[in-house]
């Protein structure tokens, strides 16, 4: 006689964030479902509208003086209410973290070290740190991460690359995406499948409008004049802020100006443009700008008094806007002077190991001590290498996309270039299949990559998704923009 053999061990049930990630993948692909059902007639009618739509709302962008249209694919990205409520609260705990790095960074040489700054750069922030300013750091930022919703361990999937702390983009073009599938796919996919119910993330806009009035009331400045501030005669990229001021002029009534810092003047100790005195700034001009302004003769006395006096949004905080500021949240010795257990919790499970290229020891991602020029060299194909304050993902170099002697050629550039580089773990990108929508109202299913940019306030998240079939994202790099929407059954 035989022992019977032993009862397998019960397989676990799926832990909670498993179950929210299976039922998000769920409710995603009922959506893609819903899209393919789709009458053809019924697509070709709303790819028209959808033209007339980005038409109206200008997604375009100059690019060597010509106009280009950004596209926008018709299939939502997904996300559960309880994805949304995670991402907001990680988002908000790395604004809280940068919002204090200006102070470390004049208190502590080690992260000066790291967040170098220019001589002129470093003046203008020690001058316009005041009192006012320290008490209340206002910064409106967009952090750009990789995550895969779908994904039953999507949380770890989270990965923050860089932060953008002034100037940031998207925040007329989100909203914008969001209205036009609102008006004409959304509809077309609760028509297919009745038990699904897709809704919109908070505005962007609407958290730019309450950041500016609380800081108006906050200044003692109450339903004052704002004035967004760039180099607004220059036809690159996107005419954003124009089309912020028309929207919040025309939802809010809010007395609003456009200017070039070469449009504003000082009289009677108040800062004026033309007839009208400036109460806040909303600026996407640097000080390295301001100070090139100045060698040319330009007054640059009203933007410093503003920043002085903490009138400026993205405060003058916002200057430490580099890639190495992962590198101060990612170095436990760092991280733990000056951060709470929480918050180094948060950055170890979501914020990419960063390191300035410079020859040094420090703690690599596996977990030891070594050499970062060695380890650099030898474990490229996993490793991004990029200027610290670069933008639009020039300069980015992937190392596993290059063979060893580029790479080798790269460091040693990175290494005697006067600027910051950084070497930064490489995260998985996210491919996704994307449905484009033909004229005809076919669809025909791409696969892309695809980053995230969160910006937030205390009580709302908004998403710009990219999404491109280069690794480096860029909406001109044969991509486009989607539209992230909160789905529910019904």
């Amino acid at each position: 006689m035989t022992d019977a053999a032993p009862e397998p061990a019960p397989v676990p049930p799926p832990g909670p964030a498993e179950r929210v990630g299976l039922r998000g993948a769920e409710l995603a692909a009922r959506v893609r479902q819903a899209l393919y059902r789709t009458p053809t007639r019924a697509l070709a009618a709303a790819f028209e509208r959808m033209v007339e739509g980005g038409t109206a709302r200008h997604l375009d962008y100059f690019m060597d003086g010509a106009v280009q249209r950004i596209r926008v694919f018709p299939c939502p990205i997904t996300l559960l209410p309880e994805q949304a409520a995670y991402l907001h609260r990680v988002v908000r705990t790395l604004h809280e973290a940068l919002v204090r790095l200006p102070e470390l960074y004049l208190t502590d040489p080690e992260i000066r070290g790291i967040l170098r700054l220019e001589p002129e750069e470093d003046a203008w922030l020690r001058d316009c740190w005041t009192p006012a300013v320290r008490a209340r750091a206002a910064v409106f930022d967009r952090l750009d991460a990789l995550v895969d919703y779908t994904s039953p361990v999507w949380k770890d999937t989270l990965k923050f690359v860089e932060p953008n702390l002034t100037g940031v983009g998207g925040l007329h073009l989100v909203p914008s995406v969001e209205e036009i599938l609102s008006e004409t796919i959304v509809p077309l996919l609760e028509a297919a499948d009745p038990g699904l119910r897709l809704t919109r993330l908070a505005d962007a806009r609407e958290l730019l409008h309450r950041e500016l009035a609380d800081h108006l009331d906050a200044v003692g400045r109450p339903g004052g004049t704002v004035c967004f501030v760039e180099p607004k005669y220059e036809l690159e990229g996107i005419d954003e802020q124009r089309r912020l001021l028309e929207y919040f002029r025309a939802r809010h009534g809010l007395p609003m100006l456009h200017a070039d810092p070469r449009e504003l003047r000082m009289h009677a100790g108040e800062v004026w443009c033309g007839d009208e005195r400036v109460d806040l700034v909303y600026r996407d001009y640097g000080v390295l700008d301001l100070v090139e302004l100045e060698r040319d003769g330009v007054d640059v006395t009203p933007m410093r008094t503003l920043f002085r006096e903490n009138r400026v949004i993205s405060s003058i905080g916002a200057e430490l806007d580099h890639k190495s500021c992962w590198e101060v949240l990612t170095d436990p010795v760092l991280a733990e002077r000056h951060f709470s257990e929480e918050e180094r919790r948060c950055f170890q499970r979501h914020v990419l190991w960063t390191r300035v290229v410079s020859d040094r020891r420090t703690l690599l991602p596996t977990g030891e001590t070594g050499d970062l020029l060695e380890f650099a060299r030898r474990d490229r194909e996993t490793l991004v290498l990029k200027p610290s304050r670069g933008y639009g993902g020039d300069g980015v170099l992937i190392g596993h996309t290059v063979d060893a002697g580029e790479w080798e050629r790269a460091l040693d550039a990175a290494l005697a270039d006067e600027e910051l580089w950084v070497v930064q773990a490489l995260a998985q990108i996210p491919v996704l299949e994307v449905q484009t929508l033909g004229a005809d109202g076919t669809l025909q299913p791409e696969m892309f990559y695809h980053v995230m940019g969160y910006a937030s306030g205390s009580d709302g998240l908004a998403i710009l998704a990219r999404a491109s079939q280069r690794q480096v994202v860029n909406v001109a790099q044969r991509g486009g923009m989607c539209a992230v929407m909160l789905v529910m059954e019904a």
